[in-house]
């Protein structure tokens, strides 16, 4: 009965960590204020100061009005004082234990534990869907991982050892520049250093080094500048970038519990450990961003239901394109060929003269206005009219899918490569859709319906007779009430499985 369960409350050394975390975020602040000697800018340590006072006793009163329990049944939240949140998410709808210990937590030894659910769960919508216990012991945080993931138990006794499947490679660093997240981190980082000096009144051009060097590239030629512009910002987005790298995949490991779950953990200063249940798991994908794959490297991310697009799921650092299609192999317990890099069934040659059509097209406008308004511009221009052609080739090239013993394959192309290897017992439903000129040219777009990740992965521009003997191989008989379309230049029809 779930009234005879006993309520647990957050472990009592968060009293320490929560101001101490706040209190973390003031250094900056006084270290900026102290070094430049602006004495007028103190009154912002004394109202931040104020205000991470009160941040800390609205953590005292949030330690005191949070309790949680598990049940055979079900997880249950209960936090606030004022205003109250009674949050309860079923078990058997548990998709994923995310732990997370920061510097500070890691000193005290304590963990945040992030329990992830099928969207929709619950009254509230997605909010539900999530419950987040910050923070408790690590070991009380294991248990929790295994327990809620075994959906049974865990007696206190040590756990059989997991099966490593990955560790991190050094030589792997060579990828970190070649990945838009962490020059976007770096940007991101050097953004919020500038915000921050601006407000303490800093200008950087005040610094004799900075200043001497801006003088005497003034008086050089322009090019000169130019170029020494250019290094400098490359080489801090290097450097940051294998920084972010490091600080993220550090001590990277992806295992495979005793219950059959895959467990990514990693993290320098913040350690991450994101917990897959392998009942959940739909599939892998292989992602190869235009850098990435120019330096023959890819990235790998699991599909399960309850992680959607862009919420997590990676099995791996950047790596190269080898180990990624391994590692989408070894989780989906199959071999390369078989799942990432199976032989991908060619597309008609109906599809590259569309893909030269759609690139073509726009870049000889480019060049015919380019040229209107300057003829040299229009000479430059000139240059888009072979990138397109290539760019035409590549996405068709790209494109393929086929069916394997246990799993559909599927890829497309473009500025962003992603091959996509989908459980075919995963896939509830189809998608088709055929606009006027893919009907003319007897193609269509079949997109297969899962619950995990984007939710749904299409077969772009297959053949008509194609797309329908995929849909066949992958859930038999479910187009059978479904053989024709309405006569109409513009079709979409959509078949899923019936829910049980």
């Amino acid at each position: 009965m779930n009234d005879v369960t006993p309520w647990r409350r957050l472990d009592p050394r968060m009293l320490i960590v929560g101001p101490l975390t706040n209190l973390g975020q003031l250094v900056p602040v006084v270290v900026l204020v102290l070094i430049t000697g602006r004495s007028g800018n103190l009154n912002q340590v004394w109202y931040a100061l104020g205000g991470a006072g009160f941040v800390v006793l609205a953590g005292v009163v949030r330690w005191r009005t949070t309790r949680y329990r598990i049940t055979a049944e079900r997880v249950e939240l209960h936090t606030g004082l004022l205003r109250r949140q009674r949050r309860s998410v079923p078990r058997d709808r548990i998709r994923t234990v995310d732990l997370t210990a920061s510097p500070v937590h890691r000193v005290f030894g304590l963990s945040v534990v992030r329990v992830g659910s099928a969207t929709g769960a619950g009254a509230v919508g997605d909010r539900s869907a999530r419950l987040d216990l910050d923070a408790v012991s690590a070991a009380e945080a294991e248990r929790l991982r295994r327990e809620l993931l075994d959906r049974a138990p865990v007696a206190p006794t040590v756990a059989p050892p997991a099966t490593e499947l990955a560790h991190l490679r050094w030589s792997w660093l060579r990828f970190a520049p070649l990945t838009f997240s962490s020059l976007a981190g770096v940007g991101a980082v050097a953004g919020a250093v500038f915000n921050l000096l601006s407000e303490l009144g800093v200008d950087p051009r005040d610094i004799g080094v900075v200043d001497e060097t801006g003088r005497r590239l003034t008086t050089a030629p322009l090019w000169v500048g130019i170029g020494v512009a250019g290094a400098t910002l490359l080489a801090v987005a290097v450097v940051g970038a294998v920084a972010i790298f490091v600080e993220r995949w550090y001590a990277y490991r992806l295992t495979r519990e005793p219950d059959g779950s895959l467990r990514v953990s990693h993290g320098l200063l913040t350690r991450r450990s994101l917990s897959v249940s392998a009942e959940r798991l739909r599939g892998a994908e292989v992602v190869e961003p235009l850098l990435l794959r120019a330096g023959r490297g890819a990235k790998v991310r699991a599909l399960s239901t309850g992680l959607r697009e862009g919420s997590g799921g990676a099995l791996g650092p950047p790596a190269p394109r080898a180990e990624a299609h391994r590692l989408a192999a070894v989780a989906l317990h199959s071999v390369p060929s078989e799942a990432t890099r199976a032989d991908l069934r060619r597309h008609p040659q109906a599809v590259l003269r569309r893909r030269l059509t759609r690139a073509v097209l726009p870049a000889a406008a480019l060049v015919v206005a380019a040229w209107t308004v300057d003829p040299r511009a229009g000479l430059v221009a000139l240059a888009l009219l072979p990138a397109a052609v290539l760019l035409a080739v590549d996405r068709y090239r790209g494109l393929g899918h086929t069916l394997t013993g246990r799993h559909l394959v599927t890829r497309t192309a473009g500025l962003r490569r992603r091959t996509v290897a989908l459980q075919r017992d995963g896939v509830i439903g189809w998608t088709f859709r055929q606009t006027m000129f893919q009907r003319r040219a007897g193609l269509v777009t079949a997109e297969a319906v899962t619950a995990a990740g984007r939710g749904g992965y299409p077969v772009l521009d297959a053949a008509a007779s194609d797309a329908v003997a995929l849909a066949d191989g992958t859930t038999p008989g479910l187009l059978e009430p479904f053989r024709t379309c309405p006569d109409r230049t513009d079709t979409v029809m959509t078949v899923q499985k019936a829910r049980k």
